[in-house]
């Protein structure tokens, strides 16, 4: 890899599931992992399957998805639900 930063194989899962996920942000991964958007495409690019890739980046440019906060509708104002702990655990709390 030629990142700046080496993740291990916990922090790539997170990563990868965050980039999935339409609704977090390309801002929150760069909160979290310090990570741009420029690198979360190559780390996406060097991690899955071409085919899987390009269903991902064609999703992420549509209209369906909210990686971009200019897409997102402007009440939402938070990166995480509001029952999740600390964004950095990634834990959902019990009540």
């Amino acid at each position: 890899m030629a990142y700046t930063k080496q993740f291990t194989e916990r922090e790539l899962d997170r990563i990868i599931e965050m980039a999935w996920e339409d609704r977090t942000p390309f801002e929150a991964i760069l909160f979290q992992f310090s990570l741009p958007e420029k690198e979360v495409i190559k780390l996406m690019r060097s991690n899955l399957k071409v085919s899987s890739f390009k269903r991902w980046r064609k999703r992420v440019n549509s209209g369906v998805s909210q990686k971009h906060l200019k897409k997102r509708n402007p009440d939402i104002t938070r990166f995480k639900c509001s029952r999740q702990k600390a964004i950095s655990g990634n834990k959902i709390s019990k009540r």
